[in-house]
C-alpha cells in the first residue's frame, strides 16, 4: 500500500515539479526551495522503488 502510494506521488512529481537536471543546474549554487524541491523528489523515488 506504502509503496503504490510513493509510485503515485513519483508520478505526479514528473508531471507537476520541474526538472532541474535537464536544466543543468549546479547543485552547488542552488537556491532553498530547489535543494527542497531536489531533495523530495529523491526521497520520493527512493521510497518508491523499495
Amino acid at each position: 500500500m506504502e509503496r503504490q502510494m510513493f509510485k503515485l506521488l513519483a508520478q505526479l512529481n514528473r508531471l507537476v515539479l520541474p526538472s532541474f537536471t535537464r536544466g543543468g543546474l549546479d547543485i552547488l549554487q542552488a537556491k532553498k526551495w530547489q535543494k527542497a524541491v531536489l531533495a523530495w523528489r529523491y526521497y520520493v523515488t527512493c521510497r518508491s522503488l523499495d
